[in-house]
């Protein structure tokens, strides 16, 4: 039997996931307290991802939120999440850049870290866990799980070898995006990494978009894993990752123990689920075996951004076309995995050619940035054919001829005007109008009000779906208008 490690995904894969990144703080500080309490080895929390989205659609400052948040919780390493070339949208960052950002992160209470990058720029990895040392804070390198011909045991072995190999790295995370490890692939899959870990635990974090990452979570446990990344129930699930009410309950039966208090979990549960119906996002979700999935391995959470994208050329009945598409994208691209910034790409680059009718007719910078080697050495070679669209594209000589630069972070602050690196992060984030609006917003709330009740929940579906400034409801018993505001 063996001694199981949880950490908790509640706040940033499961509302990345279910959420689309739109967990203000206030959402979570209520029950924080308690999510500190009760047991967890590490609480994930943060990335550049939420940063941005914290800015641009909810008007909150991600700095004032990150440290409300750290305050709340002060008995558990808080994690941070980083791309190791990139923590500016799917572009490549300065090293310098990335580095500050790994510092302020440290600098605000983050003492723990994941660094993943889907083309194993390892020397980039090895550097940032380094600077991450100089608080003394944990590192988990992350192994990017994707399901091709070419993404064998072997790769893994090799990757797991060079990442292990800096004593800055404490434990490698075996990370399945599209949840589509099962146990025939984890059977040698884990004993392969397991070889070149040189001794250091290993992690396992499995979106459970096709309803088997809880068992492949046992799996895994039977074959040494001893630390697993879960949600709260109403956040966990369908894209996001598996329970952690599910998995004490499952490794219990099974003779495993943990550190883990139930007791404060349930009302860490009802906070999220009267929080997201509330908000209207997604809680209680599951979803079903789809061989489709296993094909493009979309992770859960860009479904609906395809969806909205598809709504914008009012062809929302070509999904399926869509997705299919985006796995033979992903073949003709050497098969990246399927993370960002690919998942994007190749997802972005699936739309257009079924918008447009002609595959590779418009093609993105990114996708020209990615065929040229800027991100890195792809997996596979890309598709010869395909290579040659993209270069023919009418920007690509442009794109080429612009390599990612290199300031310093001296220069980045003279470019940027500021010698603070909280606000140069996010001044290279997004534009200065964004953050005058985060401004105008003014401080972060610490609560957020979850009054609902089925009439409410009625109320909250006829305005989305209403169009007019007003709406009026009228029955036996109540009478009730609404006002749509402006802007």
């Amino acid at each position: 039997m063996a001694h199981i490690e949880f950490l908790d995904e509640t706040m940033r894969d499961g509302q990345q996931s279910l959420w689309g990144m739109r967990m203000q703080a206030g959402m979570a500080l209520p029950v924080a307290p308690l999510i500190d309490r009760s047991g967890y080895r590490v609480i994930d929390l943060t990335g550049s991802s939420l940063f941005e989205v914290m800015i641009r659609t909810c008007r909150e400052n991600p700095w004032e939120g990150l440290d409300l948040l750290v305050q709340a919780m002060p008995r558990t390493r808080i994690r941070g999440g980083m791309r190791s070339n990139a923590s500016v949208t799917f572009g490549v960052t300065p090293d310098s850049l990335m580095d500050a950002w790994m510092r302020q992160l440290n600098r605000h209470g983050c003492r723990s870290f994941w660094i993943y990058d889907v083309l194993f720029n390892i020397d980039k990895m090895h550097r940032l866990a380094k600077v991450a040392k100089e608080f003394g804070s944990e590192v988990s390198g992350a192994i990017m799980f994707a399901l091709s011909p070419v993404h064998t045991d072997a790769y893994y072995a090799d990757k797991a070898d060079k990442l292990s190999a800096s004593p800055d790295i404490d434990t490698l995370l075996l990370y399945d995006t599209a949840g589509v490890l099962d146990k025939d692939r984890l059977s040698t899959l884990v004993p392969a990494i397991q070889a070149k870990a040189r001794g250091k635990p290993i992690e396992f974090h499995a979106n459970n978009i096709l309803g088997q990452s809880a068992k492949a979570y046992l799996d895994a446990i039977d074959l040494g894993v001893t630390i697993l990344h879960t949600a709260s129930r109403p956040m966990a699930n369908g894209p996001s990752v598996p329970s952690t009410e599910i998995m004490l309950h499952n490794i219990e039966l099974l003779g495993h123990t943990h550190g883990v208090d139930k007791s404060l979990l349930p009302p860490v549960a009802e906070h999220f689920e009267k929080v997201g119906k509330a908000a209207g996002f997604l809680v209680n979700q599951h979803n079903e075996y789809d061989v489709l999935s296993i094909r493009h391995q979309i992770p859960g959470g860009m479904t609906g951004t395809l969806k909205a994208q598809l709504a914008q050329h009012n062809m929302t009945d070509k999904l399926d076309d869509v997705l299919r598409e985006t796995a033979e994208v992903r073949r003709d691209l050497g098969y990246p995995g399927m993370a960002t910034p690919f998942s994007q790409l190749v997802g972005i680059q699936a739309v257009l050619n079924i918008v447009t009718g002609e595959r590779y007719s418009i093609v993105p910078d990114e996708v020209i940035q990615y065929a040229a080697g800027f991100y890195g050495e792809t997996v596979a070679p890309i598709d010869a054919n395909v290579l040659d669209r993209i270069m023919a594209a009418p920007r690509a000589k442009q794109v080429v001829a612009n390599p990612p630069e290199q300031p310093t972070i001296e220069d980045l602050r003279k470019r940027y005007g500021t010698d603070n690196d909280d606000e140069l992060i996010l001044r290279a984030l997004v534009p200065e109008p964004d953050l005058e609006k985060m401004r105008a917003a003014g401080a972060v709330k610490r609560d957020y009000p979850t009054l609902s009740s089925p009439e409410l929940d009625q109320v909250q579906t006829l305005m989305r779906a209403a169009r007019s400034p007003v709406v009026q409801l009228r029955t036996a018993t109540m009478s009730l208008e609404l006002y749509r505001q402006a802007g």
